[in-house]
C-alpha cells in the first residue's frame, strides 16, 4: 500500500481510506526491563525484539501511579479519559460524560476494536464498535498461589495446572484467546473501507503466572538471576502502605529469599515469553493481510512490577521497576532502532493517536502528543510526577535524579538515576543531596497541582 502522506505530515486533509491504522498493544504488569533485546534480564521476547528493532523506543516511559492497590485501574482510566491521575479519579464515575479515547478515534473516521483486559467502570461495548472476549482486572488467584515457594518444601502451586483456573479458565490460555480474537478482528478490518483503531490488551504477565510447560522449561530456576537490588525486606514497606499483607506482596514469603524470587521471576518470564508468541501471531496476521505498511503499532504496558526488586513483589511503589514500562512505536516514517530518552507518560499515546488520525485534540485531554519529539522539534517533557494513594507516596523524577516521599513518616529518599539506575543508594542517608532534594520537592509541589493532587506536603526533617 502506498503511503499518501508521512506520519509527521498534516493528516487531517487526507481521506479516511488513506489514514493510517493504529494498533495499540497493552501488556499488564510488565516492567521496562522485560524485553530480551534490551539486555537487562534473561527474558526471551523474540517477537517484541523485532518490533523494538523496527521502531523508535522511548526508553523512559512512565505511568504516574494509582489511587488504590490495583494500579491498573488508575492507569487505564487515565488512558481512556486522557486526564491526569487525581482528576481521572474524581471523574471516574462521570467519565462517560466525556468523549473517551475510542470515541474520539471513531469521530476521526476510525472503526474501533477491543479485546482483552478492561478494568474500567464503563462497558467496553459502549465505547468500541467491535468488542470480543473482555477479561476482568486479573485472572482468579487461589490460596495456594500465595506465600510460596519455600525452599526445601514441596511447592503447592503448579503454573500448568488448569484446575486452578486463572489464565486457564475456560480451557484455553487467555493470552491465546486474546491473540485469536485479535487475528479475527484484523481479518474483519481488512474488509472495512475505514482505517482501524485496535486496543489489544493482554492480561499477561499479571499473576497468577501460568503458562504452558514448554515456556517454563526455557527458564531453569538455577539459571535465573537475582535482581541487583534484591532485599529480604523493604524497610519502609509499612509507612508507604505496601506491607506484606497487601495482596501483591503476599505472593512470596516474607522475608524474601533468593530462591522464592528466582521462582517468581521464572514464572514471570515464562508468561511474558508465552504472550510474546501470541503477539508474534498478531504481527504475522497483520503482515499477511497487507495491513502492516500503513499501520502504526505501539507496544507498552499499564505499569511495571517489583517481582523481587527492593524486596517488593508488587507495583505499589515509586521505583522505576514499578512505574516505568517498555514503550515502542513502529510505522511509516518512524526510524528503526532509534532510542529517545525524553520521558513520556504512557497516556501521551492518546493525543499522539489523535494527531496521527488528523483529529483535533480536545481541551479536556491533559496529556501531550510526542509527535514533536519524534520530529526533533521539541525536547518534550522534563519531569515525571508519580503518586500512590492519597497520602502514602509521592515522587519527582527530573534531571537524572528521583526524590521519593513517604508523607506518613515524613521520610524522603533521593537517588541519582544516572549513576545508580537500580536505585540502591539513598543519597540522603549519608547527608548528601539535600540541596537537590529541596529543589525537587519544590518542583513536585508545583507539578502536583497540575495533576489535581490535594496532598499537604508539610515539612521533611531530612531535607533541612
Amino acid at each position: 500500500m502506498r503511503i499518501i502522506a508521512p506520519f509527521l505530515a498534516l493528516i487531517s486533509a487526507i481521506s479516511a481510506a488513506e489514514k493510517p491504522n493504529i494498533l495499540f498493544i497493552f501488556a499488564d504488569d510488565m516492567t521496562y526491563e522485560a524485553i530480551g533485546s534490551l539486555g537487562m534480564t534473561e527474558v526471551k521476547t523474540p517477537n517484541l525484539d523485532r518490533l523494538f528493532e523496527s521502531g523508535t523506543q522511548f526508553t523512559h516511559a512512565y505511568n504516574s501511579g494509582g489511587w488504590n492497590g490495583a494500579i491498573c485501574v488508575a492507569s487505564r482510566n487515565m488512558m481512556m479519559t486522557g486526564r491526569y491521575l487525581w482528576n481521572a479519579q474524581r471523574e471516574e464515575k462521570t467519565m462517560g460524560e466525556r468523549k473517551m479515547w475510542p470515541q474520539l478515534m471513531s469521530d476521526a473516521g476510525y472503526t474501533t476494536y477491543m479485546t482483552g483486559k478492561w478494568h474500567v467502570r464503563l462497558k467496553a461495548q459502549d465505547l468500541f464498535d467491535h468488542v470480543g472476549d473482555v477479561r476482568p482486572g486479573m485472572p482468579n488467584q487461589v490460596k495456594k498461589g500465595y506465600d510460596r515457594p519455600v525452599e526445601g518444601k514441596e511447592d503447592p502451586w503448579d503454573p500448568t495446572d488448569k484446575a486452578n483456573n486463572g489464565f486457564w479458565k475456560g480451557g484455553k490460555h487467555w493470552s491465546e484467546v486474546e491473540g485469536d480474537t485479535a487475528i479475527k478482528f484484523l481479518n474483519m478490518a481488512k474488509k472495512d473501507s475505514k482505517p482501524f483503531f485496535f486496543y489489544l490488551a493482554f492480561n499477561a504477565p499479571h499473576d497468577p503466572r501460568q503458562s504452558p510447560q514448554k515456556y517454563l522449561d526455557m527458564y531453569p530456576v538455577d539459571q535465573i538471576k537475582t535482581p541487583e537490588n534484591f532485599l529480604e525486606a523493604y524497610p519502609y514497606r509499612k509507612v508507604m502502605k505496601a506491607p506484606h499483607s497487601l495482596r501483591d506482596e503476599k505472593l512470596a514469603p516474607m522475608p524474601r529469599t533468593e530462591y522464592s524470587v528466582k521462582v517468581a521471576r521464572r514464572e514471570y518470564f515464562a508468561l511474558i515469553t508465552h504472550m510474546d508468541a501470541q503477539i508474534g501471531r498478531v504481527l504475522d496476521a497483520l503482515e499477511a493481510n497487507g495491513q502492516r505498511e500503513n499501520t502504526y503499532i505501539v507496544f507498552t504496558a499499564d505499569h511495571g512490577l517489583g517481582c523481587g526488586h527492593h524486596g517488593l513483589l508488587g507495583k505499589q511503589n515509586m521505583y522505576d521497576h514499578s512505574i516505568r514500562v517498555p514503550y515502542v512505536v513502529v510505522g511509516p516514517e518512524i526510524k528503526a532502532g532509534k532510542k529517545i530518552s525524553t520521558p513520556i507518560y504512557i497516556q501521551d499515546s492518546v493525543p499522539t493517536a489523535l494527531e496521527v488520525a488528523g483529529a483535533k485534540v480536545p481541551d479536556h485531554i491533559q496529556y501531550q502528543s510526542y509527535v514533536p519529539v519524534l520530529k526533533g522539534e521539541s525536547e518534550g517533557r522534563q519531569l515525571i510526577y508519580s503518586a500512590y494513594l492519597k497520602d502514602a507516596q509521592r515522587a519527582m523524577t527530573k534531571d537524572g535524579y528521583k526524590l521519593i516521599l513517604y508523607p506518613g513518616g515524613k521520610i524522603a529518599r533521593l537517588y541519582h538515576l544516572t549513576e545508580d539506575p537500580f536505585e540502591k543508594t539513598d543519597l540522603l542517608e549519608s547527608g548528601k543531596g539535600k540541596k537537590i532534594a529541596r529543589k525537587l520537592l519544590a518542583v513536585l509541589k508545583s507539578e502536583a497541582l497540575n495533576h489535581g493532587d490535594e496532598l499537604d506536603f508539610g515539612e521533611y526533617p531530612g531535607l533541612k
